[in-house]
């Protein structure tokens, strides 16, 4: 099941709106050894430079088959060997990982959609103790040039509350990435 609104804008565009290494850095998802989760992993974009920056294994997971296969061709473009991109629809079957496997869950702008909570207790499921998820969304600002609607874009605090409802503790309550967006850390008891 597609989240709401998940179209994606074209690659050139959608690049322009991060710094992928800096946002990664700023998340803590560098030096890592364990395995770490893209859900809805897009063209890449985090996936590609988070191997890079670790050495554990990379789930990268998408509902869309092209995206998969985009990944896919990037890791082995980049030289790039912890990369495993999966087709799966996660808001229906889960992360299809084991409990306690993980050692981070990206959550990039994902929390748009109809069970956020459900998104994140996923997580928090697969995630080992004192494993980290990371969250980014786009500022609430009707200005930004892409994003879901206002009516289902969530606000910092929501996705806060979210985060501390499924079980982990805030430990990063707030990053400014900009010109788009915001992020934070939630992390297992």
């Amino acid at each position: 099941m597609k989240t709401r609104e998940s179209g994606m804008p074209n690659e050139q565009m959608w690049d322009n709106f991060f710094d992928p290494d800096a946002i990664l850095d700023q998340l803590n998802v560098c030096k890592l050894t364990g395995t770490i989760v893209d859900l809805g992993c897009g063209y890449g974009t985090f996936t590609i430079p988070a191997a890079r920056k670790n050495s554990g294994t990379i789930y990268a997971l998408d509902i869309e088959g092209e995206m998969i296969q985009a990944v896919q061709e990037k890791a082995n473009e980049a030289g790039v060997k912890n990369v495993f991109p999966v087709q799966r629809d996660f808001m229906v079957e889960g992360i299809g990982l084991p409990d306690n496997s993980c050692e981070y869950v990206m959550l990039f702008n994902l929390l748009h959609a109809e069970e956020p909570l459900k998104i994140l207790m996923e997580a928090m499921r697969v995630l080992v103790p004192g494993g980290k998820t990371g969250v980014i969304h786009w500022n609430y600002d009707p200005t930004t040039p892409r994003g879901p609607s206002l009516d289902i874009r969530p606000r910092p605090e929501q996705c806060q509350e979210w985060i501390m409802l499924a079980g982990f503790e805030l430990i990063v309550p707030h990053l400014d990435f900009p010109p788009f967006h915001y992020g934070m850390v939630g992390q297992k008891p």
